[in-house]
């Protein structure tokens, strides 16, 4: 595991791209914000997780097999991180950040157009409120 990369992913860097791209900025893995998340658009008060299907156990997911080797370990581990994942996001919701989850095999197709028609969509409101 310790090969494993917890950021800068192949996925991560697609989704990067795309956002940087449609001209909105960010920075990355704020420490200071509970769960680090993978960007983070100040100015909205939006953050956004790139959640691996494996490691977060997207429901419904092929991806989000346990592995039939020590099974009752990686179950307790993978559970672990679920319930991390909910307690994150509570606390940033109750500290009036927005919170968006893009899933690892979502990322490459329609959700991540959506997600960046939704920030785009945010920041123009805004935009107007000002």
């Amino acid at each position: 595991m310790a090969r494993v990369k917890s950021s800068d992913t192949k996925v991560e860097m697609v989704v990067r791209r795309r956002v940087h791209g449609a001209g909105l900025r960010f920075r990355l893995h704020v420490a200071a914000l509970p769960g680090k998340p993978d960007l983070v658009l100040a100015q909205m008060r939006t953050v956004v997780f790139v959640h691996g299907c494996f490691w977060h156990q997207h429901a419904g997911c092929s991806r989000a097999t346990i592995p039939a080797s020590n099974s009752a370990y990686w179950r307790a581990k993978l559970g672990r991180n679920a319930v991390r994942d909910e307690a994150v996001i509570d606390a940033l919701l109750a500290s009036g950040w927005q919170v968006e989850v893009l899933w690892e095999c979502e990322a490459g197709g329609a959700a991540l157009d959506e997600l960046v028609t939704r920030l785009l969509d945010r920041r123009a409101r805004q935009r107007e409120a000002r």
